[in-house]
């Protein structure tokens, strides 16, 4: 039987944030605390902003994430196996607005140019030079380069490349920190998701994963939920994990339920060791649920103001705060 760690439910009610930090190894990784104050963070900028309308809520919450440097995203993305940043990110809304960035390296939140396409442009996915002139055009802060801690994550894992260790994609994402970060946002009755990513340690330049695209790496019905995914962004393209959770919870089935389905499918389907979700349904509860060895997340809404940051861990599904 698949393993799958469960969170939840957790009644937030509306408006609400949940957010995540990427589910992978993290045990052993010295920066836990940074990492349990970044997902906070993500959590507290969504909330706040949830009186500014859905989509400002969703995207400083994720933002916020992409800015703490700890996280596979924005300023703390991996870098390509020649060394580049190449980013992905997209966001979604429970009305079919959707925009997505792929192989992006200029804005320094790629989830700001996704809002942008999803809000301003007749297209829904975007990639490579052209989506970094238009980031540059709209005068989007720009990246900073890669950062100290992706330099010498990149440089070790090339180094056991050249003496005959080269890592499994999985086995990367297995052993060391997490990938991808994303939310789910519940603000007055309508629903937003979204995720965004630096993509996998030393990925083929030019890669894209399930970050940018709707209905893979996110997705939103609205009066149902909203998901957003982060593993293996090859498996999750083709699981498409996000839909069959909303789509539970579109048949009644409750948050935490749908979490551990989904989850459970997607590891009857592709293994172990590339998988996690967080879920919210359209009543403000939330749930996550993985098949890696952890997953940091916050939750905050108005029936729990106070912030909750943890850490879930396969062994024995507890968490620490």
């Amino acid at each position: 039987m698949a393993h799958v760690t469960v969170y939840g439910p957790v009644r937030l009610g509306d408006p609400a944030v949940i957010v995540h930090g990427g589910a992978g190894g993290w045990r052993g990784v010295s920066s836990v605390d940074e990492v349990l104050q970044a997902v906070r963070a993500g959590a507290i900028a969504g909330l706040r902003h949830a009186g500014e309308g859905l989509l400002t809520a969703l995207v400083e919450a994720v933002a916020a994430l992409e800015d703490s440097g700890v996280l596979n995203a924005g300023v703390g993305s991996v870098l390509t196996y020649d060394g580049r940043v190449e980013m992905d990110a997209g966001v979604m809304t429970d009305s079919l607005e959707a925009g997505g960035v792929a192989v992006v390296s200029y804005p320094r939140n790629p989830v700001r140019l996704a809002a942008y396409v999803a809000e301003k442009l007749p297209h829904v996915l975007l990639a490579g030079p052209a989506a970094d002139e238009l980031a540059q055009r709209l005068g989007l802060e720009r990246h900073p380069g890669p950062s100290p801690r992706a330099l010498e994550r990149w440089r070790t894992l090339r180094e056991r490349l050249r003496d005959g260790e080269g890592p499994e994609w999985a086995r990367v994402l297995h052993q060391l920190y997490g990938d991808t970060v994303g939310a789910v946002v519940l603000v007055s009755g309508r629903l937003a998701a979204s995720a965004s990513t630096g993509g996998l340690a030393l990925k083929h330049p030019g890669r894209v994963g399930d970050s940018p695209v709707p209905g893979a790496g996110f997705y939103v019905e609205r009066r149902v939920g909203g998901c957003s995914a982060t593993g293996v962004g090859e498996t999750i393209l083709l699981g498409r994990p996000c839909v069959y959770a909303v789509e539970l919870l579109a048949e009644g089935v409750p948050v935490e339920e749908a979490a551990r389905a989904a989850v459970a499918r997607h590891t009857r389907l592709f293994g172990p060791d590339n998988l996690g979700i967080i879920l919210l349904d359209a009543r403000g509860n939330a749930a996550a649920a993985m098949n890696t060895q952890g997953m940091p997340i916050a939750l905050a809404g108005r029936e729990k103001p106070e912030v909750e940051p943890l850490i879930l861990w396969r062994s024995g599904g507890g968490a620490e705060r």
